[in-house]
């Protein structure tokens, strides 16, 4: 009998050669170096047998923790992958940052910057590591989701997905398409697929006096929810009975469902 983690493993090892296959030498993977991007780094190594075969982005704000730094360099050595570390050097030297508003910041410093490596290495699509249960506006998202080239999204317009049957854009189109190869997953399925393949995450995870981070980003967007889970065992048990959202300890400006749509109308992750 297959385990239900080596089913969503199977499909999300599936989407990602189909992505490979559609997107031959236009492909990249963001990396925010956070447990569902590193578990989507693993699975990439798995589907090409401990290699990745294109390039890793990271979109670095620099206003991230110290710590995602530290696992960023870590990781990307020991795994032995092309890394691109992208920033919006324009916006950092006009000071843009969280004071004048999270949503003029992450357009800026997140969405700006992934269009400037975009046009610079001239990607067709790009895997990422959103899913669905993350987000009311990201249950919305499809496997494969087109985006023009100004990187709109439209939320109304997405392409059927029937019979494993995934939308491939026109080689001559400017437009871009984002992958989710887990986006069917949950928060839980990381946690326990990260016990089962032994996998790193950063230490910013785990309970220290009281509070532990679920969902990370920049340090100045994140806090820390409530919690003695220093362990991944403790994690998933902690996971199995909470009510509190996911992504509670994120600037909750950013959150509201209208915003993040917009944000994410206009680029955003």
């Amino acid at each position: 009998m297959i385990n239900y983690l080596d089913k969503l493993e199977s499909e999300s090892i599936y989407i990602i050669r189909e992505a490979n296959w559609l997107y031959k030498n236009k492909l990249a993977c963001l990396w925010s170096c956070g447990k569902d991007s590193t578990v989507l780094l693993h699975l990439i190594r798995k589907a090409f047998f401990g290699t990745i075969p294109f390039p890793i982005i990271h979109l670095d704000t620099t206003f991230k923790f110290k710590e995602i730094y530290q696992f960023r360099e870590s990781y990307a050595k020991n795994w032995n992958f092309e890394l691109i570390v992208s920033k919006n050097q324009a916006a950092l030297d006009q000071e843009v940052n969280p004071k004048v508003g999270r949503d003029i910041c992450c357009n800026a410093l997140k969405t700006e910057a992934l269009k400037q490596v975009i046009k610079k290495y001239g990607f067709k699509a790009l895997l990422l590591a959103i899913r669905r249960d993350e987000h009311s506006i990201r249950a919305k998202e499809r496997y494969f989701s087109p985006r023009t080239k100004n990187f709109q999204w439209n939320y109304f317009e997405q392409p059927l997905e029937m019979w494993d049957q995934f939308y491939k854009l026109k080689d001559y189109s400017d437009d871009h398409a984002r992958i989710h190869p887990v986006l069917g997953w949950r928060e839980i399925d990381a946690w326990r697929y990260i016990k089962k393949e032994r996998l790193p995450v950063t230490s910013l995870y785990f309970a220290k006096n009281g509070r532990r981070y679920r969902s990370i980003g920049c340090e100045c967007c994140c806090q820390g929810v409530a919690s003695n889970a220093n362990t991944v065992d403790k994690i998933i048990k902690e996971l199995e009975i909470t009510r509190t959202a996911e992504r509670s300890g994120r600037s909750q400006d950013k959150e509201q469902p209208f915003m993040m749509q917009k944000l994410r109308s206009l680029g955003y992750m």
